[in-house]
Protein backbone atom coordinates (compact mmCIF):
# COMPACT_ATOMS: atom_id res chain seq x y z
CA UNK A 1 0.00 0.00 0.00
CA UNK A 2 1.35 3.41 -0.98
CA UNK A 3 1.20 6.80 0.70
CA UNK A 4 -1.23 9.68 0.41
CA UNK A 5 0.17 13.20 0.12
CA UNK A 6 -1.41 16.64 0.04
CA UNK A 7 0.22 19.81 -1.28
CA UNK A 8 -1.44 23.06 -0.25
CA UNK A 9 -0.60 25.66 -2.88
CA UNK A 10 -0.35 24.64 -6.55
CA UNK A 11 2.17 27.22 -7.68
CA UNK A 12 5.72 26.65 -8.94
CA UNK A 13 7.24 25.04 -5.86
CA UNK A 14 4.11 23.10 -4.93
CA UNK A 15 3.93 21.56 -8.40
CA UNK A 16 7.61 20.55 -8.29
CA UNK A 17 7.05 18.96 -4.87
CA UNK A 18 3.98 17.08 -6.09
CA UNK A 19 5.93 15.74 -9.06
CA UNK A 20 8.62 14.40 -6.75
CA UNK A 21 6.04 12.74 -4.52
CA UNK A 22 4.35 11.16 -7.52
CA UNK A 23 7.58 9.83 -8.98
CA UNK A 24 9.64 8.93 -5.92
CA UNK A 25 7.29 8.94 -2.92
CA UNK A 26 5.51 5.61 -3.35
CA UNK A 27 2.31 7.61 -3.76
CA UNK A 28 -1.17 6.20 -4.19
CA UNK A 29 -2.42 9.76 -4.48
CA UNK A 30 -1.11 13.32 -4.48
CA UNK A 31 -3.74 15.99 -3.90
CA UNK A 32 -2.90 19.50 -5.10
CA UNK A 33 -5.10 22.02 -3.29
CA UNK A 34 -5.38 25.67 -4.23
CA UNK A 35 -7.86 28.50 -3.88
CA UNK A 36 -7.83 28.57 -7.71
CA UNK A 37 -9.33 25.24 -8.80
CA UNK A 38 -8.22 25.70 -12.42
CA UNK A 39 -4.62 26.15 -11.30
CA UNK A 40 -4.81 23.09 -9.05
CA UNK A 41 -6.18 20.94 -11.89
CA UNK A 42 -3.62 22.27 -14.34
CA UNK A 43 -0.78 21.45 -11.92
CA UNK A 44 -2.18 17.95 -11.30
CA UNK A 45 -2.50 17.32 -15.05
CA UNK A 46 1.12 18.38 -15.53
CA UNK A 47 2.29 15.98 -12.82
CA UNK A 48 0.27 13.11 -14.30
CA UNK A 49 1.66 13.82 -17.75
CA UNK A 50 5.26 13.85 -16.48
CA UNK A 51 4.94 10.56 -14.58
CA UNK A 52 2.78 8.95 -17.29
CA UNK A 53 -0.02 7.81 -15.03
CA UNK A 54 -2.91 9.32 -13.07
CA UNK A 55 -1.84 9.83 -9.47
CA UNK A 56 -2.41 13.56 -8.86
CA UNK A 57 -5.69 15.42 -8.67
CA UNK A 58 -6.52 19.06 -8.15
CA UNK A 59 -9.05 20.30 -5.61
CA UNK A 60 -10.09 23.65 -4.24
CA UNK A 61 -9.08 24.80 -0.76
CA UNK A 62 -8.78 28.25 0.78
CA UNK A 63 -6.19 28.50 3.58
CA UNK A 64 -8.30 31.30 5.09
CA UNK A 65 -11.14 28.80 5.60
CA UNK A 66 -10.17 26.00 7.96
CA UNK A 67 -12.96 23.63 6.95
CA UNK A 68 -11.83 23.48 3.32
CA UNK A 69 -8.24 22.71 4.31
CA UNK A 70 -9.25 20.22 6.97
CA UNK A 71 -11.01 18.14 4.29
CA UNK A 72 -7.75 17.98 2.33
CA UNK A 73 -5.52 17.14 5.30
CA UNK A 74 -7.61 14.42 6.92
CA UNK A 75 -7.05 11.91 4.11
CA UNK A 76 -3.30 12.55 3.76
CA UNK A 77 -0.41 10.84 5.51
CA UNK A 78 1.77 13.93 5.01
CA UNK A 79 0.87 17.45 3.91
CA UNK A 80 3.19 20.05 2.43
CA UNK A 81 2.52 23.78 2.63
CA UNK A 82 3.62 25.79 -0.40
CA UNK A 83 1.67 28.92 0.53
CA UNK A 84 3.03 32.14 2.09
CA UNK A 85 4.79 31.68 5.42
CA UNK A 86 2.18 33.50 7.52
CA UNK A 87 -0.31 30.66 6.97
CA UNK A 88 2.05 27.90 8.14
CA UNK A 89 1.43 27.99 11.89
CA UNK A 90 -2.33 27.69 11.40
CA UNK A 91 -1.85 24.85 8.92
CA UNK A 92 0.50 23.02 11.31
CA UNK A 93 -2.15 23.22 14.04
CA UNK A 94 -4.78 21.91 11.65
CA UNK A 95 -2.47 19.04 10.77
CA UNK A 96 -2.27 18.15 14.46
CA UNK A 97 -6.08 18.03 14.61
CA UNK A 98 -6.28 15.70 11.62
CA UNK A 99 -3.20 13.71 12.73
CA UNK A 100 -1.41 14.49 9.48
CA UNK A 101 2.34 14.97 9.36
CA UNK A 102 3.38 18.34 8.00
CA UNK A 103 6.25 20.16 6.27
CA UNK A 104 6.41 23.68 4.87
CA UNK A 105 8.62 26.05 2.90
CA UNK A 106 9.10 28.34 5.89
CA UNK A 107 10.32 31.87 5.41
CA UNK A 108 10.01 33.37 8.89
CA UNK A 109 12.09 32.18 11.83
CA UNK A 110 9.67 33.49 14.48
CA UNK A 111 6.84 31.41 13.01
CA UNK A 112 9.15 28.41 12.66
CA UNK A 113 9.93 28.60 16.38
CA UNK A 114 6.20 28.55 17.17
CA UNK A 115 5.82 25.46 15.00
CA UNK A 116 8.74 23.80 16.78
CA UNK A 117 6.98 24.53 20.07
CA UNK A 118 4.28 22.06 18.98
CA UNK A 119 6.69 19.17 19.64
CA UNK A 120 4.83 17.66 22.60
CA UNK A 121 1.47 17.79 20.81
CA UNK A 122 3.01 16.30 17.66
CA UNK A 123 4.52 13.39 19.54
CA UNK A 124 1.22 12.76 21.30
CA UNK A 125 -0.60 12.82 17.95
CA UNK A 126 2.00 10.53 16.38
CA UNK A 127 2.89 12.97 13.60
CA UNK A 128 6.06 14.75 12.49
CA UNK A 129 6.34 18.46 11.77
CA UNK A 130 9.39 19.84 9.91
CA UNK A 131 9.13 23.53 8.99
CA UNK A 132 11.52 25.67 6.93
CA UNK A 133 12.28 23.23 4.13
CA UNK A 134 13.25 24.38 0.62
CA UNK A 135 16.44 25.61 -0.97
CA UNK A 136 17.47 28.03 1.74
CA UNK A 137 16.70 27.62 4.52
CA UNK A 138 16.44 23.90 4.01
CA UNK A 139 18.76 22.24 1.54
CA UNK A 140 21.67 24.53 2.41
CA UNK A 141 21.32 23.59 6.08
CA UNK A 142 20.97 19.85 5.33
CA UNK A 143 24.15 19.89 3.24
CA UNK A 144 25.96 21.77 6.00
CA UNK A 145 25.02 18.96 8.39
CA UNK A 146 26.40 16.47 5.87
CA UNK A 147 29.70 18.37 5.70
CA UNK A 148 29.92 18.20 9.51
CA UNK A 149 29.29 14.44 9.44
CA UNK A 150 32.28 13.91 7.14
CA UNK A 151 34.68 15.13 9.84
CA UNK A 152 35.41 13.57 13.21
CA UNK A 153 35.28 16.94 14.97
CA UNK A 154 33.72 19.82 13.00
CA UNK A 155 34.55 23.27 14.33
CA UNK A 156 33.74 25.90 11.71
CA UNK A 157 31.14 25.86 8.92
CA UNK A 158 30.40 28.29 6.11
CA UNK A 159 27.30 27.71 3.95
CA UNK A 160 27.03 29.26 0.48
CA UNK A 161 23.96 29.28 -1.74
CA UNK A 162 22.58 31.23 -4.67
CA UNK A 163 20.20 31.16 -7.61
CA UNK A 164 21.50 32.80 -10.78
CA UNK A 165 20.75 33.08 -14.51
CA UNK A 166 22.73 30.66 -16.67
CA UNK A 167 23.27 33.46 -19.18
CA UNK A 168 23.76 36.71 -17.22
CA UNK A 169 23.04 39.92 -19.07
CA UNK A 170 24.51 43.31 -18.18
CA UNK A 171 24.10 45.66 -16.50
CA UNK A 172 22.47 43.63 -13.73
CA UNK A 173 23.70 40.06 -14.43
CA UNK A 174 20.84 38.85 -12.26
CA UNK A 175 17.31 37.49 -12.74
CA UNK A 176 14.44 37.11 -10.31
CA UNK A 177 13.03 33.59 -9.96
CA UNK A 178 10.92 34.43 -6.91
CA UNK A 179 8.94 37.36 -5.49
CA UNK A 180 10.97 40.57 -5.27
CA UNK A 181 9.75 41.06 -1.67
CA UNK A 182 11.89 38.06 -0.77
CA UNK A 183 14.94 39.66 -2.34
CA UNK A 184 14.68 42.99 -0.53
CA UNK A 185 13.86 41.26 2.77
CA UNK A 186 17.05 39.28 2.28
CA UNK A 187 19.01 42.46 1.60
CA UNK A 188 17.77 44.35 4.66
CA UNK A 189 18.77 43.57 8.22
CA UNK A 190 21.18 41.23 9.96
CA UNK A 191 21.87 37.49 9.93
CA UNK A 192 22.30 35.17 12.94
CA UNK A 193 25.57 33.27 13.05
CA UNK A 194 27.88 31.58 15.51
CA UNK A 195 31.13 33.39 16.23
CA UNK A 196 33.59 32.43 18.96
CA UNK A 197 31.07 29.98 20.38
CA UNK A 198 28.14 32.40 20.72
CA UNK A 199 25.23 33.54 18.56
CA UNK A 200 25.76 37.00 17.08
CA UNK A 201 24.05 39.13 14.43
CA UNK A 202 26.19 39.80 11.36
CA UNK A 203 25.36 42.93 9.34
CA UNK A 204 24.09 42.41 5.81
CA UNK A 205 26.58 42.96 2.99
CA UNK A 206 29.50 42.04 5.26
CA UNK A 207 32.16 39.30 5.13
CA UNK A 208 32.71 39.78 1.39
CA UNK A 209 34.83 37.23 -0.47
CA UNK A 210 35.27 35.79 -3.96
CA UNK A 211 34.77 32.06 -4.61
CA UNK A 212 35.21 29.91 -7.71
CA UNK A 213 32.43 27.48 -8.61
CA UNK A 214 33.25 24.79 -11.21
CA UNK A 215 31.18 25.21 -14.34
CA UNK A 216 29.88 28.60 -13.25
CA UNK A 217 32.95 30.75 -12.64
CA UNK A 218 34.02 33.39 -10.15
CA UNK A 219 31.28 34.61 -7.83
CA UNK A 220 30.88 37.09 -5.01
CA UNK A 221 29.84 35.83 -1.58
CA UNK A 222 28.52 37.96 1.27
CA UNK A 223 26.19 37.89 4.24
CA UNK A 224 22.50 38.68 3.83
CA UNK A 225 19.61 38.43 6.28
CA UNK A 226 18.77 35.01 7.62
CA UNK A 227 18.98 31.98 5.38
CA UNK A 228 19.98 29.56 8.15
CA UNK A 229 16.77 29.58 10.21
CA UNK A 230 17.31 28.15 13.71
CA UNK A 231 20.54 26.28 12.87
CA UNK A 232 22.90 28.73 14.66
CA UNK A 233 21.08 28.10 17.93
CA UNK A 234 20.96 24.34 17.36
CA UNK A 235 24.73 24.15 16.81
CA UNK A 236 25.62 26.47 19.67
CA UNK A 237 28.07 24.62 21.92
CA UNK A 238 28.99 22.26 19.07
CA UNK A 239 30.65 24.64 16.62
CA UNK A 240 32.98 27.59 17.10
CA UNK A 241 31.52 29.33 14.05
CA UNK A 242 28.61 28.81 11.63
CA UNK A 243 27.53 31.33 9.01
CA UNK A 244 25.79 31.63 5.65
CA UNK A 245 26.53 33.68 2.54
CA UNK A 246 24.70 34.40 -0.70
CA UNK A 247 26.36 33.91 -4.11
CA UNK A 248 26.10 36.43 -6.93
CA UNK A 249 27.91 37.32 -10.15
CA UNK A 250 30.68 39.97 -9.87
CA UNK A 251 29.36 43.52 -9.66
CA UNK A 252 26.12 42.68 -7.85
CA UNK A 253 27.57 43.44 -4.42
CA UNK A 254 28.59 46.97 -5.40
CA UNK A 255 25.25 47.68 -7.08
CA UNK A 256 23.10 46.46 -4.19
CA UNK A 257 25.32 48.10 -1.57
CA UNK A 258 24.84 51.43 -3.35
CA UNK A 259 21.05 50.95 -3.43
CA UNK A 260 21.04 49.98 0.24
CA UNK A 261 23.23 52.91 1.29
CA UNK A 262 20.94 55.24 -0.66
CA UNK A 263 18.05 53.95 1.49
CA UNK A 264 16.11 52.19 -1.24
CA UNK A 265 15.46 49.08 0.87
CA UNK A 266 13.88 51.05 3.72
CA UNK A 267 10.19 50.80 4.57
CA UNK A 268 9.86 54.13 6.35
CA UNK A 269 8.17 56.61 3.96
CA UNK A 270 9.96 59.72 2.76
CA UNK A 271 8.24 62.83 1.45
CA UNK A 272 8.53 63.43 -2.31
CA UNK A 273 6.70 66.41 -3.82
CA UNK A 274 4.61 66.62 -0.69
CA UNK A 275 3.57 62.95 -0.72
CA UNK A 276 4.82 60.02 1.39
CA UNK A 277 6.67 57.41 -0.66
CA UNK A 278 8.07 54.09 0.57
CA UNK A 279 11.63 53.78 -0.81
CA UNK A 280 11.43 50.00 -1.11
CA UNK A 281 8.31 50.25 -3.24
CA UNK A 282 10.14 52.61 -5.60
CA UNK A 283 13.01 50.13 -5.88
CA UNK A 284 10.57 47.31 -6.62
CA UNK A 285 8.83 49.33 -9.33
CA UNK A 286 12.10 50.23 -11.04
CA UNK A 287 14.17 47.06 -10.57
CA UNK A 288 11.71 44.17 -10.88
CA UNK A 289 10.80 44.73 -14.52
CA UNK A 290 14.47 44.85 -15.51
CA UNK A 291 15.42 41.53 -13.89
CA UNK A 292 12.28 39.44 -14.52
CA UNK A 293 13.04 37.01 -17.39
CA UNK A 294 10.51 35.92 -20.00
CA UNK A 295 11.92 32.40 -19.73
CA UNK A 296 13.83 31.15 -16.70
CA UNK A 297 17.01 29.18 -17.37
CA UNK A 298 18.73 29.26 -14.02
CA UNK A 299 21.61 27.66 -12.18
CA UNK A 300 21.56 27.12 -8.42
CA UNK A 301 24.61 26.54 -6.27
CA UNK A 302 24.91 25.02 -2.81
CA UNK A 303 28.26 24.69 -1.08
CA UNK A 304 28.92 23.76 2.54
CA UNK A 305 32.48 23.90 3.89
CA UNK A 306 33.22 22.40 7.30
CA UNK A 307 36.63 22.71 8.94
CA UNK A 308 37.89 20.69 11.86
CA UNK A 309 39.76 17.41 12.27
CA UNK A 310 39.71 14.00 10.61
CA UNK A 311 41.75 11.10 11.97
CA UNK A 312 43.39 13.50 14.40
CA UNK A 313 44.58 15.93 11.72
CA UNK A 314 43.25 19.29 10.47
CA UNK A 315 40.88 18.81 7.53
CA UNK A 316 38.00 20.35 5.66
CA UNK A 317 34.93 18.72 4.14
CA UNK A 318 33.22 20.27 1.12
CA UNK A 319 29.73 19.26 0.00
CA UNK A 320 28.64 20.93 -3.23
CA UNK A 321 25.74 20.94 -5.67
CA UNK A 322 25.49 22.81 -8.96
CA UNK A 323 22.08 22.33 -10.56
CA UNK A 324 20.50 23.74 -13.72
CA UNK A 325 16.96 24.12 -15.06
CA UNK A 326 15.67 20.87 -16.51
CA UNK A 327 14.53 21.14 -20.12
CA UNK A 328 12.81 17.74 -20.07
CA UNK A 329 10.38 18.47 -17.23
CA UNK A 330 10.32 22.26 -17.55
CA UNK A 331 11.18 22.74 -13.89
CA UNK A 332 13.62 25.50 -13.04
CA UNK A 333 16.51 24.71 -10.75
CA UNK A 334 14.96 26.91 -8.06
CA UNK A 335 11.74 24.87 -8.29
CA UNK A 336 13.65 21.59 -8.19
CA UNK A 337 15.81 22.41 -5.19
CA UNK A 338 13.05 24.15 -3.24
CA UNK A 339 10.19 21.77 -3.99
CA UNK A 340 12.24 18.61 -3.94
CA UNK A 341 13.92 19.26 -0.60
CA UNK A 342 10.51 19.68 1.02
CA UNK A 343 9.11 16.67 -0.84
CA UNK A 344 12.01 14.41 0.16
CA UNK A 345 11.49 15.39 3.80
CA UNK A 346 7.76 14.64 3.47
CA UNK A 347 8.55 11.27 1.92
CA UNK A 348 11.05 10.47 4.70
CA UNK A 349 8.26 11.12 7.20
CA UNK A 350 5.82 8.97 5.23
CA UNK A 351 8.32 6.08 5.24
CA UNK A 352 9.08 6.36 8.97
CA UNK A 353 12.60 7.78 8.58
CA UNK A 354 11.73 10.88 10.63
CA UNK A 355 9.96 10.15 13.93
CA UNK A 356 6.96 11.96 15.44
CA UNK A 357 7.64 15.38 16.94
CA UNK A 358 8.33 18.92 15.74
CA UNK A 359 11.88 19.03 14.41
CA UNK A 360 14.22 21.79 13.27
CA UNK A 361 15.34 20.94 9.74
CA UNK A 362 18.98 20.81 10.90
CA UNK A 363 18.23 18.17 13.55
CA UNK A 364 15.28 16.30 12.10
CA UNK A 365 16.43 15.51 8.55
CA UNK A 366 19.03 12.71 8.26
CA UNK A 367 21.65 14.32 6.04
CA UNK A 368 23.39 11.22 4.67
CA UNK A 369 20.17 9.52 3.53
CA UNK A 370 18.97 12.85 2.14
CA UNK A 371 22.08 13.10 -0.07
CA UNK A 372 21.37 9.58 -1.34
CA UNK A 373 17.81 10.59 -2.21
CA UNK A 374 19.02 13.70 -3.98
CA UNK A 375 21.43 11.70 -6.10
CA UNK A 376 18.63 9.26 -6.95
CA UNK A 377 16.88 12.22 -8.56
CA UNK A 378 19.94 13.16 -10.55
CA UNK A 379 21.18 15.95 -8.29
CA UNK A 380 24.97 16.01 -8.61
CA UNK A 381 25.94 16.34 -4.97
CA UNK A 382 29.69 15.92 -4.49
CA UNK A 383 31.62 15.29 -1.28
CA UNK A 384 35.32 15.79 -0.63
CA UNK A 385 37.43 15.61 2.50
CA UNK A 386 40.94 17.03 2.26
CA UNK A 387 43.75 17.84 4.71
CA UNK A 388 44.47 21.44 5.63
CA UNK A 389 47.61 23.05 6.98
Amino acid sequence: MGRAYAVVGAGRQGTAAAYDMARFGDADEVVLADVDLARARKAAARVNRLVSHRVARGVTADVRREASVRRVLRDADVALSAVPYFFNLGLAKLALETKTSFVDLGGNTDIVRKEQALDRQARKAGVAIVPDCGMGPGLNVTLSVRSMELLDVPERVVVYDGGLPQDPKPPWNYELTFNIEGLTNEYHGTAPAIRDGRVVRLPGFSEYEVVDVPGVGRLEAFVVASSLSTAPWSFLGILKSYEGKILRYPGHFAQMTAFRDLGLFELEPVVVDGRPVVPRHVFHALYESQVTPKQIRDVCIERAVARGTKDGRPAEAVVELVDRADEATGFTSMERLTGWHAAIVAEMIAHGRIPPGAHPVELGVPAGPFVEEGRRRGLRITEEVRPTA
